[in-house]
């Protein structure tokens, strides 16, 4: 792709973010700002009391009523955030790149892998960076097991189960728990992307997928409580259980290899800390762990009754991520999270949708965007 001006120039990356409901101000705004060569320019919003609260984080944003205003003025520009509703996604992302400008999509970055091919098309005929904000990728807890894994600790790795766990019995309310298609709302496509996504860049394309949905809560409209099945190409298989149902929760990790296990409970503290505000700094700790919720090494007894040896966890690094967006706008890095990956992603959503709706397991062809994918 070719660098416009301030890119090429060194000057501070502008950045509009489209959205400024949970994901745009809990974790792309901060994130933004934190990193180095990115501002925080625009925020595209008309609700009042969500300007007031950019106001109040970031004095310095201006603010813009419609994302239509922003393709107005793409000269002013060089990156589009998309945090709105999973809806938006596809229209929004399109806009702006036939705008001329790079575009980081959150997750779900489609509701099918067709249109993020159609997107990742486009963003190729345009040269401009397209990315997806698959920020589990950088939790402490994966980039952990992906050391493990790398360093060969666990032997050849055979089963892999993850869990994103969550006890809500109430519902919320809201687009996420629409029942309505378009919406491309429940946890299958919300913390499934997550879970999903980790597996196939651990272990590869998958082969073949089955999964169990349901919709658990009085009232909801959208899958509440989903398990996936995935056969890789390489023969690992990974059990996905994702629920906001969950009265005791499991381990966050569990994953048997032919020489030892991993077992990890408690999320990466990343999030919870973005929503109380605090922000990371260059050179301060950030996603650091305590020792009680390490993970345990060890085959033969559960962790639970002293088996096993406690490894410290690594720093989770959401930053990272933009540090990489912002060194591929630059022409000085690669892609982070590529359309292509998502779409890999959203053809095993996608046959899980089909599993669980008419109870078979799905065969799929195996995608090769993930194999050369690195984790640090």
């Amino acid at each position: 792709m070719t660098p416009n001006a301030p890119a090429a120039s060194g000057a501070p990356l502008r950045v509009a973010l489209v959205g400024y409901g949970l994901a745009g101000s809990v974790f792309h705004a901060p994130l933004v700002s934190a990193t180095d060569g990115l501002v925080l320019d625009t925020v595209v919003t008309s609700n009042e009391e969500r300007r007031a609260e950019a106001r109040a984080a970031h004095p310095k944003v201006r603010f813009a009523a419609s994302p239509d205003e922003l393709w107005e003025r793409a000269g002013e520009l060089d990156l589009v955030v998309i945090a709105s509703p999973n809806k938006t996604h596809v229209p929004l992302a399109t806009a702006a790149l036939k705008a001329g400008l790079p575009v980081v999509v959150d997750k779900p970055i489609a509701g099918t892998a067709a249109e993020a091919r159609e997107l990742a098309a486009l963003a190729e005929e345009r040269g401009l960076l397209l990315s997806v904000f698959q920020n589990r990728r950088w939790d402490n807890d994966f980039r952990t097991l992906a050391a493990l894994i790398a360093d060969g600790e666990l032997g050849e790795v055979q089963r892999f189960e993850s869990r994103f766990e969550r006890w809500r019995p109430q519902l919320k309310g809201g687009w996420r728990e629409s029942g309505d298609p378009d919406e491309i709302g429940g946890l299958l496509y919300d913390l499934g992307s997550h879970v999903v996504d980790q597996a196939l860049v651990l272990f590869g394309p998958a082969v073949q997928v089955y999964a169990e949905s349901d919709v658990r809560r009085p009232g909801a409209a959208a899958d509440d409580d989903t398990f996936i099945a995935i056969t890789h190409e390489n023969g690992v298989r990974s059990h996905l259980y994702v629920s906001a149902t969950t009265a005791q929760l499991g381990p966050r990790f569990r994953v048997l290899g032919s020489a030892a296990g991993y077992v990890k409970y408690g999320l990466d503290p990343q999030e919870a800390a973005l929503r109380e505000g605090l922000r990371p700094v260059a050179g301060e700790p950030w996603g650091e762990e305590v020792e009680q919720m390490w993970g345990r090494v060890g085959s033969g007894e559960s962790p639970l009754t002293g088996g096993g040896t406690p490894v410290r966890t690594l720093p989770g690094d959401y930053p990272a991520y933009y540090a990489a967006v912002a060194a591929a706008i630059r022409g000085t890095g690669d892609n982070p999270v590529t359309a292509l990956q998502a779409a890999a992603a959203l053809d095993v959503l996608e046959a899980a949708r089909r599993s669980a709706r008419e109870g078979v397991t799905v065969t799929l062809p195996g995608t090769l965007p993930y194999e050369e994918q690195s984790v640090s």
